[in-house]
């Protein structure tokens, strides 16, 4: 399929994260401290030419890169994400181009890395590993992250609201019927269909761990750059159907405006080719 077709094919997920690419890039966290030190041990390169970030949204785990690789580039379908992440971006050596994780257009055996934060599940799996193998270098490594939700905030009531919550909005998406479908695959398939794939030498699970503060403000924002929950709230849900009303209450009574540490867990598929 060409770009238009793919467009198409996608259109119900670049509408998901279309509307609301600024509250993303604020709240959402950066990828966890350590993860380059451990892909470019992995990867077993001095300096990196080219890093590829796949689905690389409003910029967060693209920009991340910045002063680690010569030059960076994310790949995002989505208009809206690519725009904030230009704007959020000075680093010279950073770019973005439109394009999908199985059609990224770009030369073969470019790249040392080729990463994919929190979007994995939003693309087509075996297509995507293969443009993978066929972008990376001999030896270069793929890495998939997904942070688990919501981030441990230290404050239990806050936690549990934000999962009674979306617990909520996920019973109403079961009743709401889209007339664009949204195409999603298991997060927790991800690395035996890596192994399925045959595009990868070895694979690994790992977990990363980092801290960034947070207060009620953020889990909010949080909650509210969730591609389900602003799905029902652009479709004409109201935040009391959606159960963020007494989500909120919960985060301000427990959390409050004070910054504080949370902790992110990362758990982090890493596949060889």
């Amino acid at each position: 399929m060409d770009m238009n077709d793919q467009t198409a094919y996608f259109a119900g997920n670049i509408e998901r994260f279309s509307g609301y690419a600024d509250s993303y890039d604020k709240y959402r966290p950066a990828p966890p401290a350590l993860l380059d030190t451990v892909l470019t041990r992995w990867a077993r390169v001095p300096v990196l030419d080219l890093v590829v970030d796949l689905g690389s949204g409003t910029g967060l785990s693209t920009r991340y890169w910045a002063d680690k690789a010569r030059q960076v580039i994310g790949i995002e379908p989505t208009d809206d994400m690519r725009r904030q992440a230009q704007a959020q971006t000075v680093a010279p050596n950073v770019s973005y181009r439109p394009g999908f994780s199985h059609q990224t257009g770009l030369p073969d055996r470019c790249a040392q890395i080729v990463t994919c934060a929190q979007s994995l599940h939003w693309m087509d799996p075996q297509a995507t590993f293969e443009e993978v193998a066929r972008v990376l270098c001999p030896g270069g490594v793929f890495a998939a992250s997904d942070y688990d939700w919501p981030p441990t905030t230290g404050q239990w009531e806050a936690d549990a609201a934000y999962e009674a919550c979306m617990q909520q909005v996920q019973a109403c998406l079961s009743r709401y019927r889209s007339q664009t479908q949204v195409r999603q695959w298991d997060k927790q398939a991800h690395l035996r269909r890596m192994q399925d794939s045959g595009c990868f030498r070895y694979m690994k699970e790992i977990a990363l761990h980092h801290v960034e503060p947070g207060n009620a403000e953020r889990l909010a924002g949080l909650l509210l750059s969730q591609g389900g929950v602003m799905t029902l709230l652009k479709a004409g849900f109201h935040e009391d159907q959606l159960g963020i009303d007494v989500f909120r209450e919960v985060a301000q009574r427990t959390l409050g405006p004070e910054p504080r540490p949370w902790y992110w867990s990362s758990r982090v598929r890493l596949g060889i080719v």
